[in-house]
């Protein structure tokens, strides 16, 4: 992509400067506009600017794809594993895989890799997978993106899915974008929303953009496979089916073909010694209703009472009342509890997609028309510093 003024149509009316939020047009000595394509983000708005001279133009370099799209048929969920445990994200993307393989009549499959992970096959195919490609090999002992990337790369050439879903965990972000590199195709990454275009059979990849203040559905309509990283807690997790049957295939790719020029010397695992946010059942969570920060007290002893973790809204850790690790939202954690109580959070966008998937949500507002309680299964309008209280204090009797 690039972008240049023709200066035989520039006339130096300097329209566009002020439409520049990046600050990357200058006029020039001969009064002609300078756009600097370092701190250009190509958002177009000078182009609006210009309309009546035109003298903007932003060119787009766009591959074509040679490929024969006809040829790519399935759903692929790639099942990450560590030590031989399938992440819960998995079975979430199994669901939300099969809703998207109802929609286009095609096969959802899963993509087990690493070593002595062929027991785990079947698990899969219970919880939704027609079929589980498998590679199991000493080399996959331990992940490393180069491997897992080359073992993947070499299914998807051979099979040629449509759609590739993965977690958007530590080990999704680390070799997913590798593996799309490889097939010369497009990712989108944290995606909260996943559906099938009913005209065109595209996947609609929606995902926050410009820092969680806007929500931007993507497609990748020219090249194959269409590949997303979900985030996790955003899709129930697939229910098991003890009676479904499917097909574990198991692949041989020659071990030279995996090696990597990198090897893992230790794996050393984190104590947690708080609740997992991500992992609770019942999430309690303050926000800017709440005034002070020494009011979050009330949060976590609400919390400690009932067995739950202690959440926040993006204001309140903003404004430097509880560290980020609390935070619940489309720039914080994805959380689905059985039980999220939000006190003094209005419920901007991205805090509801970030919880809005919890079985029941209770909201405590002292405004009525607060965003929160559009979504809330329990809604209690009033002071939270007499409702929270009042609500501990029959807790405790």
């Amino acid at each position: 992509m690039a972008i240049k003024v023709l200066n035989e149509k520039c006339v130096g009316c300097k329209l566009c400067l002020p439409t520049c939020a990046q600050g990357a047009i200058t006029m020039l000595d001969t009064k002609k506009a300078f756009i600097d394509p370092v701190k250009c983000n190509y958002c177009g708005a000078c182009l609006d600017a210009c309309k009546k001279f035109k003298a903007i133009l932003i060119q787009v370099d766009r591959k074509v794809s040679d490929q024969d799209l006809s040829l790519y048929k399935g759903i692929w969920v790639y099942a990450e594993q560590r030590h031989g445990e399938i992440a819960s994200v998995v079975y979430e993307l199994l669901n939300e895989g099969r809703k998207l393989a109802g929609e286009l009549g095609e096969e959802l499959c899963a993509v087990l890799i690493g070593h002595n992970v062929t027991g785990k096959a079947n698990d899969l195919i219970l919880h939704g997978a027609d079929k589980v490609f498998v590679v199991d090999s000493n080399c996959l002992k331990d992940f490393n993106d180069e491997s897992y990337s080359k073992a993947l790369v070499s299914l998807v050439e051979e099979y040629k899915p449509n759609i590739i879903l993965t977690g958007a965990t530590a080990l999704g972000r680390s070799f997913i974008p590798k593996v799309a590199v490889m097939l010369e195709t497009g990712l989108t990454a944290d995606c909260t929303q996943l559906d099938i275009d009913q005209y065109t059979k595209l996947l609609l990849q929606t995902r926050p953009a410009f820092g969680g203040n806007l929500m931007a559905t993507i497609t990748c309509p020219s090249f194959r496979p269409q590949m997303a990283t979900v985030r996790h807690k955003v899709f129930k997790k697939a229910v098991k089916d003890p009676n479904r049957k499917g097909l574990i295939i198991a692949k041989n790719i020659q071990e030279d073909c995996l090696l990597a020029r990198t090897k893992l010397v230790d794996f050393v695992k984190e104590v947690e010694s708080t609740v997992n946010l991500s992992e609770a059942d019942i999430i309690v969570s303050g926000g800017r209703g709440l005034g002070d920060p020494k009011n979050f007290a009330l949060i976590r002893e609400l919390a400690q009472l009932i067995n739950g973790a202690v959440g926040a809204s993006r204001a309140a850790v903003d404004a430097g009342w509880i560290p980020y690790s609390h935070q619940v939202g489309q720039t914080g954690k994805t959380v689905c509890p059985k039980l999220y109580i939000a006190v003094g959070i209005s419920g901007s966008i991205q805090h509801m997609a970030g919880m809005q998937s919890s079985e029941n949500i209770i909201a405590i507002n002292k405004d009525p028309q607060a965003p929160i309680f559009e979504i809330a299964t329990y809604g209690i309008v009033g002071d939270l510093f007499e409702v929270v209280p009042a609500l501990i204090a029959k807790i405790k009797k």
